[in-house]
């Protein structure tokens, strides 16, 4: 239960996010470099890491990379020392300004789902108490229960959508 409050929380949890990603990211490439700095290429290489890790490990659609272009001058933009290279700091800020939308996504689909889902189980409970052979069943669960089950079909329904690689 600890988890699903702790993603209502908004920019923190996709901070969280996106840090642990980009951490994970830099330490591979710093491992395999030997340097605290990533250049362009690394970094277009690393940008296309991060979102296969958000489209692998995040609930949601798939996102796109964004093109060279876009990396070549957000990195203008992130490169505070104008070095040309990014170092941890710079490629975190970098990675939550060009992850922000995918992120956002992500999370409003987790509201959608955890919010709206039990909201609609409960407005319908009445129509599907008529149903012939099921309505006795519906009248017998609690509204929590019915809620839980609608809300765990809609998790798996958007589990089971294929995604777009």
């Amino acid at each position: 239960m600890g988890q699903i409050l702790d993603k209502f929380q908004g920019r923190q949890w996709r901070q969280r996010q996106v840090r642990k990603i980009s951490d994970k990211v830099f330490d591979h490439f710093k491992t395999q470099t030997g340097r605290a700095n990533m250049t362009f290429e690394e970094l277009y290489i690393a940008t296309l890491l991060v979102y296969n890790d958000i489209n692998k490990h995040l609930p949601g659609p798939h996102f796109d990379p964004p093109s060279k272009e876009r990396v070549r001058a957000m990195l203008e933009e992130s490169d505070i020392n104008l070095d040309g290279e990014l170092d941890r700091d710079e490629f975190i800020k970098f990675m939550q300004k060009l992850t922000a939308e995918a992120l956002t996504v992500v999370s409003q689909g987790l509201i959608i789902t955890l919010i709206v889902a039990p909201s609609v189980a409960l407005v319908t409970k009445r129509v599907t108490e008529g149903v012939p052979g099921v309505g006795r069943v519906v009248q017998r669960l609690p509204n929590s229960v019915y809620a839980s089950l609608v809300t765990l079909a809609a998790v798996l329904f958007q589990q089971s959508v294929p995604r777009i690689n």
